[in-house]
């Protein structure tokens, strides 16, 4: 299973709401970025992904096996941390990994036993396997998260928004696990933090009202806007007069004052001075470009 292909997939909800529109993306193995605004149709395309929802059209295929209609094949071959999930408070990390390696089909008391103390090393949980789940920090649960995401030895992993409310040491130990993770499996992270893509993933796409507005790899993005970037530090009452003038890509507040980053071929002049590109300026670029 070398790759994911989603091909022209399309989605349309009830309300009219057009979640996908004729999406095409090949993802290889190793870490993806999915970056989009919160209601870019993110959670629907992992939905989509993880046998979840259905699509109105489109393919997506995962190695031999077709995604949309062979889903109980897929779903051996899954591990999926949703955006939301649910705990029992009062169970040990420990039991309930478990618990969910019997409902994965996992029967052999050994290797159960084998994995689910695998898992917990791996996840940095083993010291805390005794502990009830209720009494787990944000970061901690969601280590939990991927732990019972990897039982059974994924092929494709999906992580949706999985480091929002994490703290800077906690994201890291987070990164860590993925990281590792993605040298030999699928693993597709959506979220909208534009420093988990950077720091971690090697391809990535970035879609916005259902559609996919790049994609590629990141630094190379970068490069392609370099020497196109300018700031300047405004007054407050001069944004809107600043985005009529020029192409504003992302704006700021530094020590209480508004700076504006904007794109331009020719340096504007009007004491913008030259900046480094970083992928925030990608991003913005596309989403408001």
């Amino acid at each position: 299973m070398n790759s994911l292909n989603i091909t022209n997939l399309s989605k349309t909800y009830a309300n009219g709401v057009k979640a996908l529109n004729n999406v095409s993306l090949e993802i290889p193995t190793g870490m993806f970025g999915l970056l989009g605004p919160n209601g870019a149709g993110k959670s629907t395309l992992m939905r989509t992904i993880a046998t979840l929802q259905e699509a109105d059209e489109g393919t997506i295929t995962l190695g031999d096996l077709d995604v949309l209609t062979q889903k109980n094949e897929v779903r051996k071959v899954l591990g999926y941390l949703p955006q939301e999930f649910g705990l029992y408070p009062k169970v040990s990390p420990e039991l309930l990994l478990n618990h969910l390696a019997v409902l994965k089909g996992i029967t052999n008391k050994k290797e159960r036993r084998e994995m689910v103390k695998a898992l917990l090393h791996k996840t940095n949980l083993y010291d805390h396997r005794k502990k009830n789940l209720g009494g787990f920090s944000g970061g901690m649960k969601q280590r939990f998260g991927i732990a019972q995401a990897l039982l059974s030895n994924p092929k494709l992993v999906i992580v949706d928004e999985p480091t929002a409310g994490l703290d800077p040491a906690e994201r890291n130990r987070f990164y860590n696990v993925l990281s590792e993770l993605g040298e030999n499996t699928i693993v597709i992270l959506s979220t909208h933090i534009v420093d988990d893509v950077k720091e971690l993933c090697p391809n990535m796409a970035i879609i916005n009202q259902g559609e996919v507005l790049l994609k590629g790899n990141p630094t190379k993005t970068i490069e392609k806007i370099e020497g196109k970037v300018y700031q300047k530090t405004i007054k407050k009452n001069e944004l809107e007069m600043y985005k009529q003038e020029y192409k504003v890509i992302a704006e700021k507040l530094l020590q209480g004052k508004p700076v504006i980053h904007v794109l331009s071929d020719h340096n504007p002049g009007n004491d913008f001075i030259p900046i480094e590109a970083d992928l925030n300026d990608v991003y913005f670029s596309q989403i408001f470009g």
